[in-house]
């Protein structure tokens, strides 16, 4: 089918620009997105799937305020024949300009919810090392992702209440990875189950500072093998400082007692010729991914076909404990950050689950 990208000299595979390369199921193209204020009293998290092979594309998006409430919509619809616009009902994301700026928007609907926000990057992408992992023979992972920091612009709108972000006073970040995704959403039946770990830690990060930003993203087991690191800093753009890649990252977080949620960390960036950069994080506030469909929550899984036509909405009373306990799991924890006389801010995501000792944990 041709869509207006075939229009482009950018073709990778004989095929029109519709098909990627294989019919794998979990092939995904994904955007993340946040935008919040340094206070700490406003969060916004949004994300758009595309599923080529299932014909499928889908988002939400999610506004904390002041640790009391968050307010989520989330639609999905059948991709073909519009496979060459990103808007999913009240949703669309534009690229205004490569590299440089996008606009996410959520027009007024009856969810009470809706934005207008501009993201204008600081700092040249950061692109990680390409991910890929058999198991059992299979493909189950082959992505690359770049991340980007900058500022953004706009409003918010709940329940009639405007909010005007203030690039000032307000950071963004973003990334955009795509390929055969892990896991990949809603889980295939009829086949081989694999293992589960006996402990497992993910921890991604990305912070901007005023002269400098840095990003980066680990897995390991429980005895503290690695099984991924990509990272690196970036400077503004037009600087003529190049980008530095890390070369590896230690960390130190502190847990609350009750369930695996971060209170604050140390981190050490280092890099080559013995450059090292030493992190405090202290975490503002957090905006819980899980409802938007990371994992699934309330019948709805990134990849999921709810028709061709489907939009939800959802308000959760996140100062209950009861609530954050239902839905917390891999949470975007909004920090201030610093690194010696200078202060930044970013978004953390950290998982550890099963045993993992160096942190206290001794199983599920």
């Amino acid at each position: 089918m041709l869509t207006k990208y075939d229009e482009f000299m950018c073709h990778q595979i004989p095929s029109t620009m519709d098909h990627p390369y294989t019919s794998a199921r979990e092939w995904t193209e994904r955007t993340w997105f946040s935008a919040h204020d340094i206070s700490g009293k406003m969060h916004m998290v949004s994300s758009i799937g595309l599923y080529p092979n299932r014909n499928i594309i889908d988002t939400y998006g999610a506004v904390a305020i002041d640790g009391k409430m968050e307010y989520l919509v989330r639609a999905s619809r059948e991709l073909r024949p519009a496979r060459d616009e990103t808007k999913i009902g009240p949703f669309t994301y534009e690229i205004v300009e490569p590299m440089k700026k996008v606009r996410k928007s959520l027009a007024e609907n009856e969810h009470g919810l809706s934005y207008d926000i501009l993201f204008d990057a600081s700092f040249p992408a950061l692109e990680e090392q390409p991910q890929f992992s058999r198991h059992r023979g299979r493909v189950q992972e082959n992505i690359v992702r770049y991340v980007q920091m900058g500022r953004p612009s706009g409003w918010i709108k709940v329940d009639g209440k405007t909010y005007d972000i203030d690039s000032n006073t307000w950071r963004a970040e973003r990334d955009h990875s795509w390929g055969i995704r892990r896991g990949g959403g809603v889980p295939e039946t009829g086949v081989q189950p694999g293992e589960i770990p006996e402990g497992y830690l993910f921890n991604f990060l990305v912070v901007q500072f005023d002269s400098w930003c840095a990003s980066y993203h680990i897995r390991e087991l429980w005895d503290g093998t690695r099984l991924m690191f990509s990272g690196g800093i970036a400077y503004p753009l037009g600087s003529p400082v190049k980008e530095i890649p890390l070369t590896d990252v230690d960390h130190f977080f502190k847990f609350r007692p009750d369930m695996r949620f971060p209170t604050g960390a140390d981190v050490v960036l280092k890099g080559p010729d013995g450059l090292k950069k030493e992190l405090s994080l202290k975490p503002l506030g957090c905006c819980y991914l899980r409802p938007g469909g990371y994992f699934g929550y309330n019948e709805f899984t990134h990849g999921l076909w709810m028709g061709q036509s489907w939009m939800d909405g959802l308000r959760l009373d996140i100062s209950d404990p009861a609530v954050v306990r239902d839905i917390s799991f891999l949470d975007d924890v909004m920090c201030e950050v610093r690194c010696g006389d200078e202060v930044g801010y970013g978004i953390t995501e950290i998982v550890v689950t099963g045993k993992y000792p160096r942190y206290g944990y001794e199983g599920y």
